[in-house]
């Protein structure tokens, strides 16, 4: 048993040494909705956006790696609040909700790195992992009350083109709670949608 532990020791030392460590900026767009446990007002649809910083280790050969990233990013949904009287009567309406979140990304990912040179041009990849955000900041909506973060987990697709430029789409969903109504404690909102992503990796 130790033998195996020992040889499995030295596979993971040898692939770390091998490993290709690169960085670059980040910026892409998410169209995002809360998700509410109970269906009791419509809910829309937003456009949001964020940037930041994203590592990319590969591990050469295997095609395996993983990314990890630190992001400010804006995200939220059109709340009709107005459709129902408990809120109607404090004068809601259609209310637009934006969270502000530092978020940070570990993803498993692979990529088709073995192409006899076409992966100089272009090389497909996919990606899956958690994601841990942490609310900075929210818009002004009294309505609502706040977690400090939550936890998602994402995946998607996506292409690096000429060995640094890689554009990617990918879907997220929460898995704990961001948001909380007021006058119904129970009612939480977690987060979902879709993300487009350019990242530049020198």
């Amino acid at each position: 048993m130790k033998r195996y532990l020992l040889a499995l020791v030295a596979i993971v030392v040898a692939l770390s040494a091998s490993a290709e460590f690169r960085w670059g900026p980040t910026a892409g767009v998410n169209i995002s909705k809360y998700t509410y446990k109970q269906a009791l007002f419509n809910v829309d649809h937003s456009v949001g956006g964020g940037a930041g910083i994203m590592g990319e280790l590969m591990f050469p050969g295997i095609g395996f790696g993983i990314d990890l990233g630190l992001n400010y990013n804006m995200h939220g949904s059109k709340l009709h609040l107005g459709d129902k009287k408990v809120w109607a009567s404090d004068g809601y309406g259609i209310e637009q909700s934006y969270l502000h979140t530092i978020e940070l990304p570990i993803n498993l990912r692979f990529k088709y790195t073995n192409l006899n040179g076409i992966e100089r041009k272009i090389a497909p990849f996919v990606y899956g992992g958690p994601l841990f955000s942490i609310i900075a900041g929210h818009s002004t909506l009294d309505a609502l009350k706040y977690t400090g973060g939550s936890v998602m987990l994402q995946c998607g697709v996506g292409a690096e083109l000429f060995e640094h430029l890689q554009i990617s789409a990918g879907y997220y969903w929460g898995m704990t709670y961001e948001t909380q109504t007021i006058k119904l404690e129970d009612l939480t909102s977690r987060s979902q949608g879709w993300r487009v992503n350019l990242t530049y990796l020198f």
